[in-house]
């Protein structure tokens, strides 16, 4: 009999011992280690009996050309939701592995029970595997949503082992394991959870999806920061990582695709939480833009880029007067250090000063905005309200700003300017490398170099 090989885990940082020791040496911390067992199914017969009852056997494994790999036979399979295929870069790939985390009562499980309820109508059907809820709770909000439940399998499950010996057994094409924060696996001693439990069950799943081409969705539970909780490797270990952003504040909700192998990154798609679950929003610029009918002061919109198209966005400024020592610089939806950033470059370049004022600055909606060209309308959203003068309501702007003042390029600049001639503005501030050769209809473009000639242009 082949000797199990043992290894010792810190369930604080994921770092791996040959034996057991009181202190971690990666991160110092004391009796965090716990033992694993790495060959109870690694003898050739387990893994020949492995491969066998997953379908793998027979497969070439040999060296191939990267011209003769065949493609056609892994085709996209749509979600049937059009904003979810934009995230995940046009559909579901057979065999990828798709990480969906977000905060709690976001709508994750609701989103995937409704893309599972939608796929089982295929040959193979779906499996949705539920630890944290009983199948009674999810048969309740299935029939609340009113969705289809006839071909899709249910499975109330914790252990991984188990869990891929029934999905043997009905060969499904989709799985969902909702969540793998409470999965387990029995070569692992400690508790669901933890940093060992996750990495060793979420290997255990993957390896089971990659070798059945079998599309595995993973539901991630988030900490406070809002950063995915367990080992950091969990998200080098999947294909697509995905966040569903929004609270119960609002009825929008955002995926955002912050990892894909198979598509572009950063991909936006936006959701209404409505009775009948999550409903795709195809115009996602109109309902940020839904301003009051009186100008203000301190309110500009913005043309952002997200993933493959843009976004119109309202930014909203407020400078007032402070009443501390240390003036305010708060933001929502911006980085607050970009923000004081581009106050010194105001300061130093545009000739107005800010020290002794609060600064508030939020983007409408909830977006997050994660790139650069907002700069200039954040700019000169504060100078409005700095100076209490409205701005034009069918004013638009986009821009990065550099720290001697110049007004930078950014990418896709035309469609930006095509995009808000669609949905009305008339006049447009940009850059001057931004500007187009040739006049777009319907839309008066400014281009400008230097922050002062921004502040002119107004």
């Amino acid at each position: 009999m082949v000797k199990a090989k043992i290894a010792f885990v810190c369930t604080e940082c994921g770092s791996e011992y040959g034996q057991w020791q009181g202190q971690c040496g990666s991160c110092k911390a004391w009796n965090t280690l716990s033992q694993i067992n790495l060959g109870s199914n690694s003898s050739p017969a387990a893994k020949a009996d492995f491969r066998q009852r997953s379908g793998y056997a027979g497969q070439n494994t040999g060296v191939q050309n990267l011209s003769e790999i065949n493609l056609e036979s892994m085709p996209r399979l749509s979600t049937s939701i059009g904003e979810l295929d934009r995230v995940l870069g046009g559909g579901l790939v057979p065999g990828s592995v798709v990480l969906i985390g977000g905060n709690p009562g976001a709508g994750k499980s609701t989103l995937l029970l409704q893309v599972m309820c939608l796929l089982s109508s295929l040959e193979k059907g779906g499996l949705y595997v539920t630890g944290e809820e009983s199948l009674q709770q999810v048969g309740m909000r299935s029939r609340r949503l009113k969705l289809p439940q006839d071909n899709l399998k249910m499975l109330a499950e914790t252990n991984v082992e188990l869990i891929c010996k029934a999905a043997q057994t009905i060969e499904p094409a989709f799985i969902v394991v909702d969540s793998i924060q409470v999965m387990h696996s029995v070569d692992v001693s400690s508790a669901p959870g933890s940093v060992s439990q996750v990495r060793e069950s979420a290997a255990f799943l993957i390896q089971y999806a990659k070798q059945t081409n079998t599309v595995l969705f993973l539901v991630g539970h988030v900490t406070k920061e809002g950063n995915l909780a367990g080992p950091k490797v969990l998200e080098h270990m999947i294909d697509c990582f995905i966040m569903l952003e929004g609270g119960s504040d609002t009825k929008y909700r955002v995926v955002r695709g912050q990892k894909n192998r198979f598509g572009a990154a950063n991909e936006l798609g936006v959701f209404a939480m409505t009775e009948l679950g999550l409903k795709e929003v195809k115009n996602p610029s109109a309902i940020f833009l839904s301003r009051a009918d009186e100008e203000s002061a301190g309110s500009l919109v913005m043309v952002l880029w997200e993933g493959t198209r843009p976004l119109l966005v309202e930014i909203q400024a407020l400078v007032d007067e402070t009443q501390l020592g240390n003036p305010r610089r708060v933001t929502v939806g911006l980085d607050q250090n970009r923000l004081a950033m581009l106050l010194a470059v105001l300061h130093r370049h545009g000739g107005i000063y800010m020290a002794d004022q609060d600064v508030f600055v939020n983007v409408v909606g909830g977006v997050k905005v994660l790139e650069t060209s907002a700069d200039l309308a954040l700019i000169l959203a504060v100078v409005s309200s700095f100076r209490d003068k409205a701005l034009p309501r069918d004013l638009i702007v986009f821009g990065e700003i550099g720290l001697a003042g110049e007004i930078r390029p950014v990418p896709g600049g035309q469609e930006r300017l095509a995009e808000a001639a669609k949905h009305g503005f008339t006049r447009a501030i940009v850059p001057k490398a931004n500007t187009p050769k040739l006049p777009i209809p319907g839309i008066e473009v400014v281009g400008v170099a230097k922050i002062d000639q921004a502040l002119e242009a107004l």
